[in-house]
């Protein structure tokens, strides 16, 4: 069985254990720890106000006397509804101090959305942005909320209902904090609600040990062999701290180096490539929609200076082969492809450094992870596939979930004998590098073939003036499904219909080639401008039944 031999450790550098070392007490610990390191070297700059680490220590313990005193309890659930800013992390550790657990919720939601991860989480405090602040009231009556902490940049401020406060106001003065004892493998840190894909979110309990070990593995690959880290060292925080990509891989790995995380709440083409080239970052991470928005703009794009970066990576979404290679042309940079999801805190695998990259691999498996290609037999047995051959990719490790937030029976359905079912079709190649095929939910079967998304995808960006794909099967009465592909094309460039559709059938096989296009101006995505298939599946869905 290949996973018992682990051939990526043959991969790896001499520097990079197998296996990860935590030596934290808990996430408040870690924090501590920075703070003892870098002490007053920047940690956060938010356009042009800088905090010190020992300044966000300071933030931090303020805030969890402020929320001690209102009442917050270990266990206790906090909602927090912002977008990057310095707050996010004063909130978190105030949070992690107190044995509380962080409730992330989406700055896009609509009410109902806010509500349902209210009552789920049976959150009793929130945080969240003055912009916000009228839809939380809205729907506070139907949950358990008690208390709205609101955060405020501009000048102009308004009455708040009675118990609320706003941030900067609730964190003046010096409060008495409890001892909170942590244990980290089992007390939740983050409820980090999935997107719904396969249902109705479900609220993912990583606990203190979950995120310690996997930033910690992203971190020690990707630094442990770089010969020298700047003092001056810089990145650029745009990921979403909602989402556990941006906060783990992110903004929690900048911590652990003593990096000046220069955070924007948002994703802006030109933004960010002014950023870049003020600021001169030493690492940057995306996800694949930032890198298809960056190529379309070449002009703007490689007048960066990226080829200087010690690492540029991808996350969240896979990473269209030729996207990537588009991106590598105009800037001269290595862009570097990862694999993770919410339920593994969220790293899985990724490229790093010392290994030869391999396009369209998510790379390999980080420390103490093991992975395995299964299949499962006629009798309900999992045996492995052989190399090369498409399986489900299911992984054991230190950073995979407790379980789902009172949801038992879904834990039981994806954890099975400590293994993390992922439900994404893989394979596996001799050296042990991933390949991720597509969802298993996704895969659409056409006239008896399974056909991939992802791979009519991979062509369909190879054709000029496609900036944007999306591949769905579609109800047919004679073939069971038939493909159907959304394009968005690169703004200023014209395609047709009837283009997309040949171009298709002279590069696939007639099964996999698509039998109808539409051409939009965008595409669904999340949050995390992560392609969102099943928006429009349930769209041509709602069209049958209607």
């Amino acid at each position: 069985m290949i996973y018992q031999e682990k051939p990526w450790l043959k991969l790896y550098d001499p520097r990079v254990d197998e296996h990860v070392s935590v030596k934290y007490e808990s996430l408040y610990d870690f924090l501590e720890s920075a703070v003892n390191r870098f002490g007053d070297k920047p940690a956060f700059t938010f356009y042009g106000k800088v905090f010190s680490f020992n300044e966000t220590k300071l933030m931090v313990d303020r805030l969890a006397g402020a929320l001690h005193n209102e009442g917050l309890k270990k266990g206790d659930r906090v909602a927090i509804m912002l977008p990057n800013c310095p707050q996010y992390v004063f909130t978190l550790f105030a949070i992690f101090r107190l044995g509380g657990i962080a409730v992330q919720v989406n700055p896009m939601y609509v009410e109902r959305e806010i509500a349902y991860v209210l009552d789920d989480s049976g959150a009793k405090f929130m945080v969240a942005l003055d912009a916000f602040y009228p839809k939380v009231k809205k729907v506070q009556s139907d949950t358990v909320l008690k208390k709205v902490i609101v955060v405020c940049f501009g000048a102009e401020r308004k009455e708040l209902a009675e118990g609320d406060h706003y941030f900067d106001e609730i964190i003046q003065g010096e409060r008495e904090i409890p001892l909170i004892e942590i244990e980290p493998h089992e007390d939740v840190a983050v409820l980090q609600y999935t997107g719904g894909t396969t249902g109705v979110p479900k609220g993912v309990m990583l606990t203190h040990y979950n995120l310690l070990a996997n930033f910690n593995q992203v971190c020690d690959f990707t630094y442990n062999t770089c010969e020298q880290i700047p003092d001056s060292f810089k990145m650029i925080t745009v990921l979403p701290m909602l989402h556990v990509y941006g906060l783990s891989s992110v903004a929690l790995c900048g911590i652990r180096e003593g990096a000046n995380q220069i955070i924007l709440p948002r994703f802006e083409v030109k933004e960010i490539i002014e950023t870049i080239k003020r600021e001169k970052p030493f690492i940057f991470a995306g996800v694949p929609t930032m890198y298809f928005a960056l190529n379309s703009q070449p002009e703007l794009l490689k007048d960066c200076d990226l080829k200087e970066l010690w690492y540029v990576g991808s996350g969240g979404a896979p990473l269209p082969v030729e996207q990537a290679k588009t991106f590598e042309k105009i800037t001269g940079a290595t862009l570097r492809d990862g694999y993770g999801l919410s339920e593994a805190a969220p790293t899985i695998a990724f490229n790093p450094p010392f290994v030869p990259r391999k396009y369209g691999s998510i790379g390999i498996p980080v420390q103490s992870t093991v992975v395995r290609i299964v299949r499962e037999t006629e009798d309900g047995a999992f045996v492995d596939v052989p190399v090369g051959e498409a399986g489900e990719l299911i992984v054991k490790g230190p950073q995979v979930m407790k379980g789902f937030w009172n949801r038992p029976k879904d834990t039981e359905d994806v954890l099975k004998d400590g293994w993390l079912f992922t439900g994404d079709f893989a394979k596996m190649d001799e050296e042990g590098y991933l390949y991720i095929l597509d969802r298993m939910k996704d895969m659409i079967i056409a006239s008896g073939y399974n056909v991939y998304p992802r791979e009519i995808e991979e062509v369909l960006y190879q054709m000029e003036g496609v900036e944007e794909a999306i591949v769905i099967g579609v109800l047919d009465d004679y073939r069971g499904e038939t493909v159907k592909a959304f394009i968005k094309p690169i703004e200023g460039y014209t395609l047709s219909i009837e283009e997309i559709l040949q171009y298709a059938k002279d590069n696939l096989a007639p099964y996999k080639a698509p039998k109808e296009v539409e051409i939009l101006s965008e595409l669904p995505k999340s949050s995390v401008g992560k392609l969102l298939r099943r928006v429009l599946r349930d769209q041509e869905l709602a069209k049958v039944k209607a």
